[in-house]
Parts: structure tokens; sequence; C-alpha cells
């Protein structure tokens, strides 16, 4: 079988890494993905992915790069992701992946007027969720943890939109039934969104307060990862059942 393609598009902090994992492991273990089925290409080091055909199907993480800078490898992935939509190759994007896609389909990536969106806050479900299968498991409305600073301010055309933040309207984008991105992490339990926010407080002192009063509502986001893990269930390649 083809393997699942982790396009990694960036790093966590030292400390998180350190303390609980990187992108590529926080995916694995919310995704209850198969490691011996995934294909992890870290592009800020310079890695390159096969063709899309190659893959049964392609996951993009989180970066702390924005996607206005035009990295080069960044640039590179955008058109990968184009011959990748070409031939329906299954998608699931998040936050930088998220941006990147729609970036790459023609869309405006900038960052979001009223800042960054940080924190686990609730996620709303648009009328048109009702129409997509892969959501059909989720409340009306959810928690979701966050933190991004840039945004799809308009999206591409043909790109729709499922759900929104009361800061953000693009918390899930569908691209027809085979390409999913989401704004929020779903690969993000509580335990991680804590030490971001601890990680925020260590780099921006004068907002320590904010923080802290954020913390108090961090949660593990079920409803979230319920959209990595199906993802991950239409393509066959999550861990086997324990016996």
């Amino acid at each position: 079988m083809k393997p699942l393609l982790l396009m990694q598009t960036g790093d966590a902090p030292d400390i998180i890494r350190q303390e609980q994992a990187n992108f590529a492991g926080m995916f694995l273990q919310q995704g209850n993905i198969d490691a011996e089925r995934v294909h992890i290409v870290h592009l800020p080091s310079g890695e390159q992915p096969l063709p899309p055909v190659e893959y049964c199907g392609v996951v993009i993480t989180g970066s702390p790069a924005m996607v206005t800078e035009q990295l080069p490898w960044s640039e590179q992935a955008a058109a990968w992701l184009r011959q990748a939509m070409l031939i329906r190759l299954p998608l699931f994007g998040v936050c930088y992946g998220h941006q990147l896609l729609a970036y790459a389909l023609g869309g405006e990536v900038g960052y979001h007027p009223q800042g960054m969106e940080v924190g686990t806050l609730d996620v709303e479900l648009l009328p048109a969720a009702a129409e997509d299968r892969r959501l059909a498991l989720l409340p009306p409305r959810f928690k979701a943890n966050l933190i991004h600073a840039q945004s799809v301010l308009t999206p591409p055309a043909g790109a729709q939109a499922l759900a929104r933040s009361q800061q953000d309207a693009y918390q899930i984008l569908r691209y027809g039934d085979h390409a999913l991105t989401t704004q929020f992490h779903p690969e993000f339990n509580g335990a991680v969104m804590h030490q971001y926010l601890n990680w925020l407080g260590e780099l921006h002192p004068e907002q320590r307060e904010q923080y802290q009063q954020k913390q108090q509502q961090v949660s593990d986001t079920p409803f979230s990862r319920l959209l990595l893990q199906g993802f991950v269930v239409s393509l066959g390649a999550q861990k086997a059942l324990a016996g």
C-alpha cells in the first residue's frame, strides 16, 4: 500500500519538543496513525516529497513560519500541492497547511487584523457543514486548540467555509470531497496547549497575565481530533486495534 505523506512545515518550540513532542509526533499520537505507514518529510531542512501519485494522502502540519514570507521550501510545497489537487489526492491541512493550500490555489493569506488567536476556543459549524459527511460526528459547536497570527483572509475559488470562530471566519475549508483544512490544531491535546501558553508568557512577560487567564479554559479537544482521525481511517492508515 502507498504511504501517507506527513508534510512537516516546521518545528515546535524546544520546550514543547522536550516535554511533549514535535509536530510529527503529535499527529501520529492524536491521529492514531500507524508510524509504519507514514513518510515524514521535513520541508525546512531541505527534504523533498515524492510525486503526489506515490502517496495515498497527505497531512500538512503547522509551522512557526509565515506563508507570506514565501520561503523557498514553502513555495516548492505550494507547487507540489497544486499537482496533488489536480489528481485529487486526499489531503488534510492544519494551520500553516490550511493557509498554504489556500495560498497555493490563489487565496489571500495574511496577518489577522485582530491579532493572534490563541487558546482553547469555540468553533461553530456553518450551515454548509451539514452537507459534508466528514463532519457528521461533530456537534454544532465544539472546542478546538488554536495558536496563529496569520489567517486565510480570502479563500480561493472553489473553497467552501464549513466552520468559524468568533475571530476567524474560515476555521474549516473544504475543497470538494477529497481535501479538508483546519485553522485550529486537532493534533494539540490540552497538555500541549498549556505548554504553548506558558511559552508565550515567557516570551511576552507583559502579557503573561492574559495567557495565565487562558490557561483556565484549556482542555483536550476530542471533537476536533475526530476530524483528523476520520481522515486517517478513510485512508486505512490508522494503528491496528489491540486484540
